[in-house]
């Protein structure tokens, strides 16, 4: 029984070969022929153009026709072709384009509105325009108008401003001032708000015989026990109520404080004159009263209720 089964063996396995070599050869077959039908696909629209331009071009050069009317015949018959083409893409196009707007046009119809007839002429809807309530507070909303009329008020109080300050500059005041040589020669000179003590010790050194020969720069002005430095003007200290340590920088008379009963609650309204000295006799004495209390002026410093004792 054994050596039966040995003898029935071999006959099945030769059975099976055969069967799978028919399958390989059948898959062989099925892959060729869809290799070969993909090929087919590529280049079947332009073995199409280019076997209906053959055929016009063998139609339209029957017999013998010269090589120039042959090449001009063609060319025509290929910019036709492109011609159709590129109108056949564009109709394509414009088809896509409508069928693209019909469907959003029935994604946005209801689905209760889809037996209704569409009306193609009927005019657009109009959609109500929305009111506005007269009665809201809107002043915290930005406005260009409301904001082109505020910037222009602020321009016009500005300006107001700055020619009311040049007006006050323009008025003359009367300076009264000592010469000091280690005693006072008391002088009075006319001035604007608007000079600088620069302009004011020129005007002092007219007056002044001995300092004929000194230049501006070697001339200082004393006033309140402060030494004040050229370039301010008078208008700086009359804006600012500026104070000096013995009294005030805004006045530039000569005056006492006249009241009959003093308030230790109230300061001083006293002004004193202003003393006008040559450097080189600063240096020499500033060692010794009054040049031993002078400082430069300084605008940011405070210099208390400036009692004498």
């Amino acid at each position: 029984m054994a050596r039966n089964e040995l003898a029935a063996g071999p006959s099945e396995t030769a059975v099976l070969a055969k069967q799978r070599e028919r399958e390989a050869a059948e898959f062989q077959k099925q892959r060729e022929a869809l290799i070969k039908d993909s090929n087919k696909s590529h280049t079947v629209g332009f073995v199409g153009v280019r076997e209906s331009i053959d055929d016009a071009l063998k139609q339209s050069t029957v017999g013998l026709v010269s090589l120039s009317d042959f090449q001009r015949t063609r060319q025509g018959l290929e910019e036709d072709a492109k011609r159709v083409a590129a109108r056949t893409a564009a109709e394509r196009a414009a088809a896509t384009k409508k069928l693209i707007k019909e469907k959003k046009k029935e994604k946005s119809k209801l689905s209760f509105a889809g037996d209704e007839p569409e009306d193609d002429d009927a005019p657009p809807v109009k959609r109500a325009k929305t009111l506005k309530n007269p009665a809201v507070d809107t002043s915290f909303l930005p406005d260009r108008e409301r904001e082109e009329a505020e910037r222009e008020a602020r321009e016009q109080l500005r300006q107001a401003w700055l020619d009311e300050q040049e007006r006050i500059k323009a008025e003359a005041i009367e300076v009264t001032y000592s010469y000091w040589d280690g005693s006072g020669h008391r002088k009075v000179v006319e001035c604007k708000k608007g000079d600088d003590i620069a302009t004011f010790l020129l005007k002092c050194r007219n007056q002044i015989p001995e300092l004929r020969g000194t230049s501006i720069e070697n001339l200082m002005y004393i006033k309140e026990d402060l030494i004040i430095p050229h370039h301010y003007t008078f208008y700086d200290f009359i804006i600012n109520k500026a104070r000096g340590k013995s009294g005030p920088l805004f006045n530039f008379d000569v005056h006492d404080d006249v009241r009959l009963f003093s308030d230790a609650t109230k300061e001083k309204d006293e002004s004193h004159a202003g003393k006008v000295v040559e450097r080189s006799w600063y240096n020499r004495y500033k060692h010794i009263f009054p040049a031993s209390r002078w400082e430069v002026y300084d605008p940011n410093k405070e210099y208390g209720s400036y009692r004498i004792a």
